[in-house]
């Protein structure tokens, strides 16, 4: 998970600072000397990490912190205020035209970096809301190219605009514009070619396209795996043709995750979205704020209560919610449940977005494949043994072993888990609410 390493680190030089009492400067001196070696480890661009640090460090030492009543929080404070600022502030989202004008993005990285499906992605988004976007595969180049936008194209139910392989790409973009024009398409993207690397010819392609269209916006896709090269990537990319914001692909894989912390402040550009998964529906606006809060370890309500919004019918949770007064709820809404957690991402994930999970969860290690064993044993069951768990008596849980080919101990874990997981909603309900009076209940109570 991104950030997990850095998250960690910082959250002990926290816990070490909220321990004391008062705080002195060499005390901060020694923590900002520990958040420095671990945004290092995490590939934070080294002028990045030194005006971080003053930055901290000039406010840290004032009198009106050391001499606070709580002066490691305001330390704390002060970090997660100076992080918000290096990636951004607030959240930058897509430039397009007004109304029904023709807005032009053309999109570029290097090969490997997820560019084409990252497109797909952007394309379905903007298609929810509304816009008629058009894919151009401009990617005269690699054979799978064509054909993967096409495939990705067809998934979200958005055309693509292709001339084959043997036509140049300015020609392809500007047959594009003018089809986009007379078939009523207001975004067009140019999945442009990419390279394994920056290279002269790739620069003079884009060039040449930007010169002679009208481009709305140059997006950059750069791959969050390749820490500090991704930054690299991103200032080559802008000095050379210019680009409008970025989009961090594979953010959810195994990546220290500097290149977030770092392009802001490098290019002078911001991050529009993360690629947190393979899916297609797996793109989500960059948030520095809640960004922050999560590498901080105070969670990210927000972006829970949101994927749980879009994942769950409100219905179905109302459903759920006045089953648990009535003390009916059955294993039918458990496997319900964990079929809703499961929409709205990985376990772990989602407990890493509560307020104080993060670091109680560094030592656990959720298998994902292990959660569909609860599912087997209970399609095992009978409608009665599923809708009145207190029928199930050893014999009862003996055929349900069976039946899911698990040893009867399995059962048992797995009927304590839904007591303990009733009793958890019972207690939580309500807890969860968004802003104003917006509430939303969310699976196991979380």
């Amino acid at each position: 998970m991104a950030f997990e390493s850095l998250s960690d680190k910082i959250q002990n030089v926290f816990k070490n600072l909220r321990s004391k009492g008062k705080l002195t400067e060499a005390d901060i001196k020694e923590a900002m000397k520990e958040v420095k070696k671990a945004l290092l480890e995490a590939d934070v661009n080294f002028k990045v990490v030194k005006q971080f640090i003053s930055s901290v460090s000039e406010r840290a030492v004032g009198q009106e912190v050391l001499n606070g009543l709580n002066p490691g929080h305001m330390v704390i404070k002060i970090v997660k205020e100076e992080m918000d600022k290096l990636m951004g502030s607030d959240v930058t989202e897509l430039v397009l035209k007004p109304g029904n004008e023709v807005s032009v993005i053309m999109m570029c990285g290097l090969q490997g970096a997820g560019k084409t499906t990252t497109v797909a992605k952007l394309a379905g988004k903007l298609k929810s809301k509304g816009k008629k976007p058009l894919l151009v595969a401009c990617d005269v180049y690699r054979p799978a190219a064509i054909k993967q936008l096409q495939v990705n194209g067809e998934k979200q139910q958005v055309e693509v605009f292709s001339m084959g392989d043997k036509q140049k790409p300015l020609d392809i973009a500007k047959a594009a514009v003018l089809h986009a024009q007379k078939n009523g398409f207001n975004v067009v993207f140019l999945d442009t070619a990419g390279r394994l690397h920056v290279d002269e010819e790739m620069m003079e392609e884009l060039a040449s396209i930007k010169a002679n269209i009208d481009i709305t916006q140059t997006i950059l896709t750069v791959d969050a795996m390749t820490g500090q090269d991704a930054v690299n990537v991103a200032q080559n990319f802008n000095e050379k043709i210019g680009i409008d914001g970025v989009i961090l692909t594979k953010l959810d894989g195994d990546t220290r995750g500097g290149a977030a912390l770092s392009i802001r402040a490098v290019t002078g550009k911001p991050i529009l979205y993360v690629g947190m998964g393979e899916k297609l529906s797996d793109l989500e606006p960059f948030y520095p704020e809640r960004m922050a809060s999560r590498i901080l370890g105070m969670g990210d309500v927000e972006s829970l209560i949101e994927r749980a919004q879009n994942a769950i019918d409100e219905e179905q949770a109302k459903e759920m919610e006045e089953k648990m007064r009535k003390a009916s709820f059955g294993f039918d809404d458990y496997l319900e449940a964990m079929e809703q957690m499961n929409k709205m991402g990985g376990f772990k994930d989602i407990l890493g977005m509560i307020p104080g999970m993060g670091n109680q969860l560094k030592d656990i290690d959720i298998d994902e494949k292990e959660l569909e064993k609860p599912k087997a044993i209970i399609l095992s069951m009978t409608k009665e043994e599923r809708r009145n768990p207190d029928i199930l008596n050893p014999s009862r849980k003996n055929r349900i072993a069976k039946g899911a080919g698990v040893d009867i101990s399995e059962v048992n874990r797995m009927v304590k888990q839904f007591e303990q997981s009733k009793k958890m909603m019972k207690q939580m309900s309500g807890m969860m609410g968004g802003k104003g009076k917006r509430k939303m209940k969310l699976p196991f109570g979380f």
